[in-house]
């Protein structure tokens, strides 16, 4: 049987674990073998297919799923204010369905109630209402659940593991995967805040880096990490017991499905538990491969789903402006400058070369512009959405990818320096949805600004414009006013 490597991108986003010694984990000899190459792991994600980012130019922001997860992470405070409605679709439709408005009805331990408060919940939030007591249920009950960043689906699951443990059984019974180091270290920090004060129970990193002894057993009841270090440590090495597990979460599925050998190593995991084990599977999305993947894992699952809300055009007023190149664009973005900055403004770009251009000529000028780069780390985007969400940056220039998913509802202006299209070069209709759906939100009027260059891109708006039914209008000086007052 051919042996595997467990995956050269597991290898990759793992290596560079410089703050691993601050987690207080285990420092043993090198005796498992699994040390991996020290790579530059920057964007604290793993590169999809096997390292093939690299070849990327500098001109391509290429998506990474794993990077915008962790952002969305480190950038939300509290909880999103959803309204979307949950679907639920149980197992059993004959089964009364439970759901819970306050966290005392879920009868949970003291020490986990008294952690839940200290983390400021005060209420379960939408998809914690349904989900936990189908997580807390006995027997067991699995689930599917579709859950966006800041639902406050890690604490349930969370929770539902710290509820599960028997702390006088000094063995793994939970595990929890990650698609990379830096989102495990995320769901790391909530289990310590949850389980403050429930000192019994303890946590174990299964990271590359995290070197164990080789013939030891662990003792923590509960294991987070990667799936090709998890999977080790359950076959290769045998610190885990797999047949002792009772709860078996894999946390953003349509992440992991992303990264080359993480499906596979996930479901090899999945086969080495007993069938009594609780499979918990969540991902904000739910294309097609999401679900085949969700439905190897998960048996005879309950599913959630949040019915989206439809993103409406119907506040926003829509103009575009004609230009021969690309610093004429630049001379007519000055011109309506004024008129931007009195609310926050986002320009998007098509790629980082043009978003740095821009923001470098604007700065040129005296403007105060934040720049949303893929070359920064997680952590220094994360930043520059926390100064431009309080206002120090009144606009931010950035790629469509860096931006995807992060939501500033300051933003009353939004401004296609390029319009966005596929790699085909057609036009991308849900992005330009998306881009602009950021204004206009809560009932309030927004607005969007296109830059035309070429014929090319006057025929893109054209075709997006009877994509949508939407009149697009011809921006003239004597609209300067007209957008002022729009974007105060």
């Amino acid at each position: 049987m051919a042996t595997d490597s467990w995956a050269q991108a597991v290898d990759e986003q793992e290596a560079a674990a410089e703050s691993i010694g601050s987690l207080q984990i285990k420092d043993k000899p090198e005796e498992n073998g699994t040390a991996a190459n020290a790579t530059d792991s920057s964007s604290g994600a793993a590169k999809s297919e096997g390292g093939e980012g690299s070849k990327s130019t500098d001109d391509d922001d290429k998506e990474d799923k794993a990077a915008q997860s962790l952002l969305n992470k480190l950038i939300r405070s509290n909880l999103v204010n959803n309204t979307n409605q949950v679907e639920v679709l149980q197992k059993d439709p004959n089964s009364p369905l439970y759901s819970v408005k306050s966290f005392e009805e879920l009868r949970l331990k003291p020490q986990l109630l008294q952690g839940v408060y200290g983390m400021g919940f005060n209420r379960p939030s939408k998809i914690q209402e349904t989900a936990l007591p189908m997580m807390l249920a006995e027997p067991p009950q699995n689930l599917i659940a579709q859950s966006q960043s800041g639902t406050g689906k890690t604490a349930a699951f969370v929770l539902a593991m710290l509820s599960h443990v028997d702390p006088n059984n000094k063995y793994p019974q939970c595990l929890c995967v990650s698609p990379t180091y830096e989102l495990a270290l995320q769901t790391g920090k909530v289990i310590e805040q949850m389980g403050k004060h429930y000192p019994e129970v303890q946590l174990v990193y299964a990271i590359r880096g995290n070197k164990l002894q080789r013939g030891m057993k662990l003792q923590e009841q509960i294991v987070i990490g990667t799936p090709g270090t998890m999977l080790d440590w359950c076959g290769k090495f045998k610190f885990i017991d797999p047949k002792k597990v009772k709860v078996f979460v894999l946390d953003e599925a349509d992440v992991m499905i992303a990264t080359q050998g993480h499906q596979d190593q996930s479901i090899r995991i999945q086969r080495m538990l007993p069938k009594n084990c609780q499979m918990l599977l969540f991902s904000a999305t739910f294309e097609d491969s999401v679900w085949h993947f969700a439905q190897r894992i998960v048996p005879d699952p309950n599913i959630i789903k949040l019915k989206r809300e439809e993103e409406t055009l119907d506040t926003i007023k829509q103009y575009y402006v004609l230009c021969n190149c690309k610093e004429e664009k630049f001379q007519a973005l000055c011109n309506i400058y004024g008129a931007i900055t009195i609310a926050q403004a986002m320009i998007f770009c098509h790629t980082r070369k043009t978003a740095g251009w821009l923001a470098g000529e604007l700065s040129r000028e005296g403007h105060q512009v934040a720049l949303l780069s893929g070359e920064m780390q997680v952590e220094q985007r994360a930043a520059v959405i926390e100064r431009f969400r309080d206002g120090k940056e009144k606009v931010l220039v950035t790629t469509n990818v860096c931006a995807r998913g992060i939501d500033v509802e300051q933003v009353s202006v939004v401004i296609n320096f390029d319009l966005p299209v596929d790699k085909d070069g057609n036009p991308d209709n849900e992005t330009y949805l998306h881009r602009i759906g950021r204004t206009g939100r809560f009932g309030k009027r927004g607005l969007a600004i296109n830059m035309v260059d070429s014929k090319m891109s006057m025929n893109i708006l054209n075709r997006i414009q009877e994509h949508f039914n939407k009149k697009i209008e011809k921006l003239d000086t004597d609209d300067l006013d007209e957008i002022e007052k729009i974007a105060s």
